[in-house]
């Protein structure tokens, strides 16, 4: 075949080569379009559990950590892979030799000047797996695997809190726009009744004015408490992976009643720490990452012993006659062995790094466990606190109660002119406040309950 021709056979081989390549990744790329979960539509009514089921499913977060899973998946693969085994062809030739050399003339067919060689090599994979190099690498990644997985754990832990956490300001911020809106709603009665007064001239303009200050507020308090709920519904919505407009879907009525949960109320702060370094799984994690420190130090003395190659090979060629066409060679079968001797440099460099690393470690393990003990004893403090102001707000003798009787009375001993305007306006805003209050009190308890179970990593239920 003349050279041009098989240039442009070599060219056209390399072209298809190529439109394979790009036909390989256009699908790689559509088998991994699917990552991405589909929207999310979300229910009239979203309840808790509904909530955290969709966020387990289609949460982006935690599908970014999934994703950093199989990555560590991979590096347990790459760990574990036997090197694949090498070859080598080569060409030779005998500038000695002379096709006018008598001895061709007995035998042309067996005279050139040519010859050929080619070699196997297991590229160290033999020494690899007895020396336990392989093994060693394997543990490394398979500690490092499991401490990717608790990581992930670990990650929907803690936005878990933040669904749960947001999903008790969406119920408060639900309350607090239904409660404006019925007191918008009664003021808007409350200053019709005024007018008539104020026209019998039984109050006079200052009194009116106030009351209508009354309703503007309201209607301002309506307005940022629409605003509120808006937000509060959004968070919840990004928080679930919902792309796109987010409808207007409420929260079943009565989550945030009080009801405090009885494992939680008998439980104590030293056997919720117990809980915690048991089920936590940053800690589990940072154990993992502790033992794969070690094993990479293992490793690194381990890796000081060199690699060692296998090879075979096989040489023949250059044969002929007599004189100056002796054969090159003859042909020949050959075993050896070829790696590097550990003279001037022994891995110091990588092993000083691997017990640093080990150190770093042991030392973030011990302060993630001092970490968890800040974090259950700020948690335990934090839901006694809550329950303690969420009981006080119960009852027919709490708090809110007592600021409902004293509306009430005041509105009727002003009604029958016992009591002055001052006197019903401040009963009314202690009232508003009060039931505000409570709504938040609520939501705090069970933002504080959340906020411990992830404190010890497991639900308290």
């Amino acid at each position: 075949m003349p050279y041009i021709d098989r240039v442009r056979a070599i060219a056209a081989r390399a072209s298809i080569a190529l439109s394979l390549v790009g036909v390989f990744a256009v699908d790689a790329a559509v088998a991994r379009a699917d990552v991405t979960p589909p929207p999310t539509e979300l229910p009239a009514v979203l309840t808790l559990d509904d909530a955290l089921k969709v966020f387990r499913a289609r949460g982006l977060d935690l599908l970014i950590a999934e994703a950093n899973v199989r990555a560590a998946e991979g590096s347990v693969k790459i760990a574990g892979a036997i090197p694949n085994p090498g070859w080598s062809a080569g060409a030779v030739y005998t500038p000695t030799y002379n096709s006018n050399d008598p001895s061709c003339a007995q035998g042309a067919t067996k005279c050139t000047g040519y010859g050929y060689s080619v070699a196997l090599t297991d590229n160290a994979a033999i020494e690899d797996s007895l020396s336990g190099k392989r093994d060693l690498r394997l543990r490394v990644a398979r500690s490092a695997l499991a401490a990717a997985k608790m990581t992930r754990v670990d990650a929907q832990r803690n936005l878990e809190f933040q669904l749960k956490s947001a999903y008790a300001q969406l119920a408060q911020a639900l309350l607090g726009y239904r409660f404006a809106k019925r007191t918008a709603d009664s003021n808007v009665v409350t200053l019709e009744k005024f007018k008539v007064r104020l026209a019998s001239g039984a109050i006079n303009e200052g009194d009116y004015a106030r009351i209508l200050t009354q309703k503007l507020e309201s209607e301002q308090a309506l307005a940022t408490a629409a605003q509120t709920l808006r937000q509060a519904r959004v968070a919840v919505a990004f928080l679930m992976g919902v792309r796109g407009v987010v409808a207007d879907f409420d929260v079943p009525d009565g989550f945030l009643d009080f009801h405090p949960r009885a494992v939680v109320s008998n439980a104590t702060e030293s056997s919720l720490l117990k809980l915690a370094v048991q089920h936590r799984p940053d800690l589990i994690s940072a154990g993992y990452t502790k033992a794969s420190a070690q094993s990479t130090i293992d490793l690194v003395k381990r890796q000081r012993f060199p690699d060692v190659a296998v090879s075979v090979g096989y040489a023949g060629g250059g044969w002929g006659g007599l004189g100056v066409n002796n054969p090159s060679f003859p042909p020949t079968v050959s075993f050896g062995l070829s790696g590097t001797i550990p003279i001037f440099y022994g891995l110091q460099g990588e092993l000083r790094q691997a017990q640093a690393a080990y150190d770093v470690a042991a030392l973030q393990y011990a302060k993630l466990v001092a970490q968890i003990a800040s974090d259950v004893a700020n948690a335990f403090a934090q839901e006694r606190a809550a329950r303690e102001m969420a009981e006080r707000m119960e009852g027919a003798s709490g708090l809110l109660a007592a600021a409902r009787r004293a509306f009430e009375t005041t509105a009727m001993q002003y009604d029958k002119g016992a009591a002055s305007l001052t006197d019903y306006l401040d009963a009314y805003r202690t009232f508003v406040a009060t039931q505000v209050e409570q709504y938040q009190d609520l939501a705090n308890y069970w933002t504080a309950v959340f906020q411990l179970e992830q404190a010890v990593g497991m639900e308290l239920r």
